[in-house]
Formats: structure tokens, sequence, C-alpha cells
């Protein structure tokens, strides 16, 4: 299911484009979720867990290009629309590698071209994800924007590039839908994501961001083993 976010502080604007979206994949038969923001740090808190973002450039606060930069920071390769009233910021679509520059008010005809050819870039590169409830809703996970999992009693707290969350899972239950996945139980607390591991010793792992995360002895060796595979599979190693 595609993760769709649209961005513009007129709300009317926002609604109406989300609804000509919906009904573009709906006639296409593809199903989607689309969030809604109405200012860009709002948009910012959930930077990740979208698929393909439609961003309004003129906008009050936060304008569109400095919620792009700093959106680009926290997720690299989603799919980024702008959409605006003016020519005069083409060009500055370039420094933030996006797809496509919309003009308002948008013609449905273009919009579906752009869109679905949007779809099909997100198809040649397909994002993983788990779909987990949590607050009584169902809730799209990317696991690339997931640094490591902690474990503390009944709940599983969510340790995300940009964000922090937790939902109530069984651990083993959350090990077998991640197997295979590049994710490691390397403590009984503690399920990682491997291609956030900077370096280790048979104590700790470091990540990425400078956090240290336990290793338990008895699982060194596989930790080890499992490190390996992964980095030769993602082109680390030869």
């Amino acid at each position: 299911m595609l993760s769709i976010a649209v961005c513009d502080d007129e709300v009317l604007q926002c609604c109406t484009l989300s609804n000509k979206i919906r009904e573009i994949l709906e006639q296409r038969n593809l199903s989607c979720t689309i969030r809604q923001f109405y200012n860009g740090n709002a948009l910012l808190q959930e930077a990740g867990h979208f698929d393909i973002l439609f961003l309004d450039i003129l906008m009050q606060g936060l304008d569109g290009l400095e919620t792009a930069r700093r959106f680009r920071r926290q997720a690299s390769d989603q799919i980024l629309i702008f959409i605006s009233s003016s020519r005069d910021y083409v060009w500055n679509a370039y420094d933030v590698e996006a797809f496509h520059y919309l003009l308002k008010p948008i013609d449905e005809r273009k919009l579906a071209a752009v869109l679905l050819r949007a779809v099909q870039k997100t198809r040649k590169h397909p994002r993983e994800y788990l779909v987990i409830r949590r607050e009584r809703q169902q809730k799209k996970v990317f696991l690339d924007n997931i640094r490591y999992f902690e474990i503390r009693g009944r709940m599983i707290e969510v340790h995300e590039t940009a964000d922090r969350f937790a939902y109530y899972e069984q651990i083993r239950v959350l090990e077998d839908r991640l197997q295979g996945k590049g994710f490691f139980r390397c403590h009984k607390s503690f399920l990682v994501n491997l291609n956030y591991v900077d370096s280790y010793n048979r104590q700790e792992l470091l990540l990425d961001n400078g956090e240290r995360i336990p290793i338990a002895k008895r699982r060194y060796d596989d930790f080890c083993a499992e490190l390996l595979a992964c980095m030769r599979k993602n082109g680390g190693i030869l």
C-alpha cells in the first residue's frame, strides 16, 4: 500500500489535492493511505513514513523549501513533488532532488501523469515496512528508518532515525516478522538494524548516531556472522 503525504497551509487546497490523488489511484485499483499536514513542522515529525510527498512552497512560518531541506535530512530517498502558484522556485527544487514541480491550479491530467510516474518509481525500489497497531490505529513503519527495537516489559519501543514510540508486541513475534530483513537480536532487550552498526567489540556495538547497544556474550559469534552477511548483501564487502 502506498503511503502519501500532502502538505499545504491552505486547508481547502490540501483536502482537494488529497481527494484528487485518491481518485486517480482508486481508478487504477491502487490502494493508498493519505495524510494531510497544514504546516512544515507537523510534517517533519513524521517525515520518514511516506513513499511520496506533495509539498506546497509558499506556506506561512516554515516555508516549503526549508521544510524540504529538513525533510531530506531525515528521508533521503522518498519522492518529493512541489506544488506552487509561482514559477520562481523551480530551480531551487533541484537542490532538494524534487521529482517534479506542479503549478497551481493543478491540471488533473498533469497530476495523474506525474503521480503515476512517481508510483512506478516506488515500485522499482520497494521499501519494506511493518504495519503495527498503535493507539487504535494501524501505522506503517518503514524498516530502513528503524535503528533498533528496545524491549521494555510488554512494550516494544521503536527507535527511528527521526522519532521514537512504543507499542504492544511480543518480541518473539516481532523477531519472526523480521526474519531475513537485516535485524539481529544482539541482547535480550535489543533488536538492532545491522545497517546502522558503525563498529563493535565483544561488549557492545556502536550505531551511526553514537548510541551504544550491549551484546550478549552468547550472541556475539552469531552477531558477527549476521553482520558479515548483511555487509555482503549490501555491497559493503567483497
